[in-house]
């Protein structure tokens, strides 16, 4: 075993490694099989970083270290943290992960570093990071209270920021969907928590990955060919707060959803209304003006607010919608990811309000 780890370790890089270290005053630490800078580093100033700021960097030589990763990638951008998966033997697993301060940061680091070639040949495959932080822990007791249940987590877990249960008619007992601060404390709670519940409860829990709804971006960033979609004419959409925006390399159809649609209509629609045969509409919004237009109830008027961005990354919004021929206005609340512009995100807003609008309607 010596032996063959003596051919793979190069004395050579340990001692590059070690002078640098004493050079640069960085600080690193073994956890779990991976060996850590930052998270965040002494002189970081600011909140840590949100969604969308990691990358994933493969095809890593077994005899690169720290002291030619860190700078390398640091010199992109502001760098949270860097973790380099290590093995026993002391090399590196070929994989690591690199946070920035900000998606633009962390989409800079893979235009500029992705296929980058190293001393030694070999390149380097830079990606965005799918980041799951959300785990799915099946057959829980029926009893099986969300308090009780949060509170147990937090004690076997860290970066606990949710708890949401869940009944299905297939599901044996109750399931529950855990968010996460980070896909790290996930990982490191999906080692743990099945073991940890078979010994304090006796329970044999399942767990895995929950999908989530937002879109992957495996990929380096291609420039958009897809033209953005028309605004309807004549549409009223009251001024609100702008929604911080984010890097986007390219404009993403259909990529809203509902936080807490309308209640079906406590006021009358006309029968008119109801009677019409809706078929799935690419833009709600124009196919809601023009039902409201033809039957003779005016045109809608739209009042979005932007509230605050979730924990996914999701941009919340609450709307009021009036119907100048119906007596009560609609209410709730919809989600959608920061697109390119102010004018973009407030568009796919009003599309998904719409959207809750016409279901409502046709509720009723």
């Amino acid at each position: 075993m010596e032996e063959r780890s003596s051919q793979v370790l190069n004395p050579e890089r340990l001692k590059a490694l070690e002078m640098w270290l004493q050079e640069t005053d960085v600080k690193l630490t073994q956890v779990n099989g991976q060996r850590k800078y930052g998270g965040p580093p002494d002189d970081w100033l600011g909140a840590p970083p949100g969604p969308g700021c990691e990358v994933f960097i493969s095809q890593i030589p077994r005899d690169v270290f720290e002291d030619q990763l860190i700078p390398l990638f640091r010199a992109v951008g502001p760098l949270w943290e860097f973790r380099l998966m290590m093995n026993f033997s002391g090399q590196n697993r070929g994989f690591a992960y690199a946070k920035y301060d900000s998606p633009a940061s962390a989409a800079a680091a893979i235009r500029s570093l992705h296929g980058r070639a190293l001393e030694s040949g070999a390149r380097l495959s830079v990606r965005r990071s799918t980041e799951k932080r959300q785990l799915c822990l099946g057959e829980l007791p029926t009893s099986t209270r969300r308090e009780q249940l949060l509170q147990v987590l937090l004690d076997f877990s860290e970066g606990v920021e949710g708890v949401s249960l869940r009944a299905g008619p297939r599901e044996q007992g109750l399931s529950a969907v855990v968010v996460y601060a980070s896909h790290h404390a996930a990982s490191m709670a999906k080692k743990v928590l099945i073991e940890a519940f078979k010994k304090r409860f006796g329970l044999a829990i399942t767990l895995k990955w929950q999908s989530s709804s937002r879109p992957k971006h495996e990929e380096p960033p291609r420039p958009s060919k897809t033209p953005p979609s028309p605004k309807p004419p004549h549409c009223s959409l009251l001024d609100s707060p702008r929604p911080p925006l984010r890097l986007a390399q390219r404009q993403l159809p259909a990529f809203s959803r509902a936080v807490r649609a309308p209640p079906p209509m406590v006021h009358a629609a006309p029968e008119s209304l109801r009677e019409v045969t809706v078929v799935p509409p690419v833009d709600a919004a124009a196919l809601l003006q023009g039902v409201c237009e033809v039957y003779g109830q005016g045109k809608p008027l739209y009042d979005l607010q932007y509230r605050h961005m979730g924990p996914d990354g999701f941009l919340c919004f609450s709307y009021r919608v009036y119907v100048p021929g119906l007596a009560t206005p609609f209410t709730g609340m919809v989600q959608t990811l920061p697109g390119p512009t102010p004018g973009a995100i407030q568009e796919e807003a009003r599309r998904a309000t719409a959207q809750q609008v016409l279901s409502a309607l046709y509720r009723a």
